[in-house]
């Protein structure tokens, strides 16, 4: 049976720490680093931007050149993208200064990164700063951990699952930022996974793509996408289970990974720079799934769909239609069926039938409000 907790309790094996070294000019915490003494397995899913940030870039590089990791070092409040080949050098030494003080090997130690685009990042302050961060490592610094990877976040964002296989306890544990610049294929947010199971690299990699297809490419905010989205897992097999291969153990692990993603893929549209309401997008009978995610997206990334939920207003319809039908998706008139729920609520629920087929999706997203072009306009 699985046991869900709306809080980050840390599996076996794993400690973090979180504070502030001065990236952010507000002086809140803005460095994290989570770490397993164990070694871990690793899977990692980043955006699809052609144009993407140096962490990014040298994580692929890691994953390629490694086989065992052992921690994620992340700031916010500099993005450390499109900056060239001193933007990757700056991430190398993140790493580097990480995997010094931790005794590890810099390629087991991954990157992230998170805030403003095209800006140096201050490495000469996470250098000065790493020896308290490692200092900080406990089983309670995950609290201070999910605050400094926050930017324009109102809440930190996390949740744990934990399940009993073959005789063992196993726990996955996940924290997550993101609020603006919101779109599927990994959205610009970081997730950060761990669990102390006992699984192969490449079934982590697995279940990780089938969770991440249902939960963060399932949200929208404004439809933008970012350079340094990431969803890191590792898993240090410290729960000493049987390995999970395949069968009931994958199918329990995979539930327990769904869970979780779609907990925080919740609560970063819930969250959403500005937002008022949270709405769930149900479009049903297409011919396939993905016609359905083309129109249910089509909807819920419309300026005019999204304001109108704003407004509440009485237009909301034919926004609907409107945008149903610019998806290209060959839909007819007489065979299309919008239903919703009251508008004047925090959470609406939408519901488009093509009546095509039997295939459908559920998208989640967000009002668009004047909060988010104040937001946006100021971030800098």
């Amino acid at each position: 049976m699985l046991r869900v907790y709306n809080k980050a309790i840390l599996p076996a094996g794993f400690k973090a720490s979180g504070i502030a070294c001065g990236i952010k000019k507000s002086g809140k915490l803005d460095l994290a680093l989570f770490y397993s003494q164990a070694a871990c397995v690793a899977a990692v899913m980043s955006t699809t931007n052609k144009i993407q940030a140096a962490s990014v870039i040298v994580n692929a590089g890691y994953l390629k050149a490694a086989k065992d990791f052992h921690a994620i070092i992340a700031n916010s409040g500099n993005a450390n993208a499109f900056c060239g080949q001193a933007g990757i050098r700056d991430a190398q030494e993140m790493s580097r200064l990480a995997a010094k003080i931790l005794d590890v090997k810099k390629e087991s130690v991954l990157v992230a990164s998170t805030g403003i685009i095209g800006r140096r990042l201050a490495i000469e302050k996470i250098e000065a700063a790493v020896p308290e961060l490692s200092a900080g490592l406990s089983n309670h610094g995950i609290s201070k951990a999910k605050k400094a990877i926050m930017t324009t976040d109102k809440f930190a964002k996390d949740a744990t699952v934990k399940f009993d296989l073959h005789g063992k306890t196993v726990t996955v544990c996940a924290v997550a930022k993101g609020a603006g610049m919101i779109a599927p294929d990994m959205a610009t947010m970081l997730v950060f996974i761990f669990t102390d199971a006992v699984i192969s690299g490449a079934v982590l990699a697995h279940a990780l793509k089938i969770a991440v297809a249902n939960s963060f490419n399932n949200i929208t905010v404004d439809g933008c996408m970012s350079t340094n989205d990431t969803v890191i897992c590792l898993a240090n097999q410290v729960a000493a289970n049987s390995p999970i291969k395949a069968g009931k153990s994958f199918a329990l692990f995979l539930e327990a990974l769904n869970i979780i993603c779609v907990d925080l893929a919740k609560k970063i549209v819930r969250d959403g720079e500005g937002a008022t309401k949270f709405i769930r997008i149900e479009v049903c009978g297409t011919k396939t799934p993905a016609e359905a995610k083309k129109i249910a997206l089509s909807i819920a990334n419309s300026n005019l769909f999204k304001t109108a939920m704003f407004a509440s207003s009485s237009n909301v319809k034919g926004r609907i239609v409107a945008a149903a039908g610019a998806a290209g998706v060959g839909i007819k008139e007489q065979e299309l069926k919008i239903g919703f729920s009251p508008l004047e609520k925090k959470e609406v629920k939408i519901n488009v039938c093509v009546g095509k087929g039997k295939s459908g999706v559920v998208i989640y997203t967000s009002d668009l409000t004047h909060r988010y072009i104040k937001i946006n306009a100021k971030y800098n």
